[in-house]
């Protein structure tokens, strides 16, 4: 909802997105909507899950992509 071509607009955006990740999680929300996690959320990922959630995902994500070519690097973060 910004547009991307102005420099001074694109930065507002991205430096508002923490603090919307931040209030949404802490209100109880969660990150994932319509389109998924994506790599805009992918990083806020180890404040909404525990570590032994996120580790149960990589492990399903593991077994049923083994060669990692399912969007790779777009769910979750680095391990």
């Amino acid at each position: 909802l910004y547009h991307p071509d102005d420099a001074d607009e694109n930065a507002r955006a991205h430096a508002a997105l923490p603090k919307i990740f931040e209030l949404t999680l802490s209100l109880g929300g969660t990150l994932s909507g319509e389109h998924g996690i994506g790599l805009a959320k992918r990083d806020f990922m180890a404040q909404a899950f525990t570590p032994a959630t996120l580790a149960t995902m990589r492990a399903i994500k593991a077994a049923l992509d083994p060669d990692g070519i399912l969007n790779p690097g777009k769910v979750l973060p680095p391990g």
